[in-house]
């Protein structure tokens, strides 16, 4: 064992041909770096020395091993991969699964009193909420209606939604057909907080609301900030702030404000923010059983930055500010439940209603403009009619 060098160390039973599993053996371990990853054979057992491992690239090197030199059912090569994939306490780093020492950042001693003492959220602490839901109006329910959503969101009572999840328009001066985007920039935020500010009040006590959001650079505005700082002086609970990494390295500024200047750099974002607000409490009550999200995913999307490609299909679907569905379904499968109550008061062309049928959630969607809701329904026929 390399001096220095931790590992979680089983065994498994030599279940075939010594020799072939030999050569099995060696092959696995080129495949992989030492310090990381390695086997030793003896003549009864294979010992697994496992740190850090890509968990599907052993499961195709080991299945391409047994279709080689046709070996069995439950051999030792199988049997080695079952075993790692069932051990459920791991890290993820870089895409593969960290068995050793992932957790250290965890123990702090005294944690929970220490946290006891700063007081957690103190800005929210004593907020008015009322603990109590109430029905979400059936004429309303897995619908999308063309309409202000400001306006729109009074006929919904306090307290019936599970959660928000919505894009508003980033006021970049994009062409949504309809809808003006650039306007002066005390009306863009007069606006947005007044409808964000029916999203809080129709949110359930301990409901989510999710804003993804990119600041707009050019006119140095940070309107996460902003966001953030609205729903904190209206005693929500700032629980989150996820990079939605999109990989766009496409740089579109020759000088980028001063070229090789101190003077005045202009700095390139390759990512937008998520960020994600609790009412009244952390937890949102739900049934487990109605939980669909699973512990491979759990443990990656814990991780706050996600890395997905942009939206490709915008100029099929004619809106120039789309996010993909795969943001839609990490969003909703982290922060509720099936048959939770999703809103999206911005829906554009409808991704939010389209992932939440799809994943057995009931929507809501408001959008100004009837070229988008027309849109957005037809996504909503993509969808099996039994998922709902």
């Amino acid at each position: 064992m390399e001096s220095g060098v931790k590992f979680k160390v089983f065994s498994v039973p030599v279940t075939a041909d010594h020799e072939i599993l030999e050569e099995c053996v060696g092959i696995i371990n080129s495949k992989f770096q030492r310090e990381h990853f390695h086997l030793v054979i003896s003549n009864d057992e294979i010992t697994v020395f496992l740190n850090i491992l890509d968990l599907e690239k052993l499961r195709a090197i080991a299945s391409d091993l047994e279709t080689e030199y046709s070996m069995e059912k439950g051999n030792a090569l199988s049997i080695m991969v079952e075993r790692i994939a069932s051990i459920g306490s791991y890290g993820i780093k870089a895409g593969k699964r960290s068995f050793v020492q992932y957790n250290l950042e965890r123990k702090v001693r005294d944690r929970k009193k220490k946290i006891q003492d700063r007081g957690s959220y103190y800005y929210a602490r004593n907020s008015k909420f009322a603990m109590s839901s109430n029905p979400f109006p059936e004429d309303l329910l897995d619908t999308i209606t063309v309409a202000d959503s400001e306006e729109a969101m009074r006929n919904i009572p306090d307290n019936s939604v599970d959660l928000v999840f919505t894009s508003p328009p980033y006021n970049f001066g994009l062409d949504y057909g309809e809808h003006m985007d650039g306007i002066d920039w005390n009306r863009y935020f007069e606006k947005l907080f007044s409808v964000l500010g029916e999203c809080i009040r129709v949110t359930k006590y301990g409901g989510r609301v999710v804003i993804n959001v990119q600041p707009l650079y050019s006119d140095f505005i940070p309107i996460h900030h902003m966001i953030s700082e609205f729903f904190m002086k209206n005693q929500m609970i700032w629980r989150n702030e996820i990079i939605w990494e999109k990989n766009n390295y496409n740089a579109k500024y020759t000088a980028w404000g001063s070229w090789k200047s101190p003077s005045n750099p202009y700095l390139k974002y390759t990512w937008e923010f998520v960020e994600v607000f609790s009412k009244g409490d952390l937890k949102h009550p739900g049934d487990r059983n109605y939980a669909d999200i699973s512990d491979k995913e759990f443990k990656e999307w814990v991780n706050a930055r996600w890395s997905i490609s942009p939206e490709r299909n915008m100029k099929e679907y004619d809106h120039p500010a789309m996010f993909p569905e795969k943001l839609a379904e990490r969003v909703l499968k982290l922060f509720s439940f099936q048959n939770d109550i999703i809103l999206d008061p911005f829906n554009g062309v409808g991704t939010t209603t389209k992932v939440a049928k799809k994943l057995k959630r009931h929507f809501v969607g408001f959008d100004v403009s009837e070229k988008y809701v027309e849109t957005a329904r037809k996504r909503l026929s993509e969808v099996d009619s039994h998922n709902l």
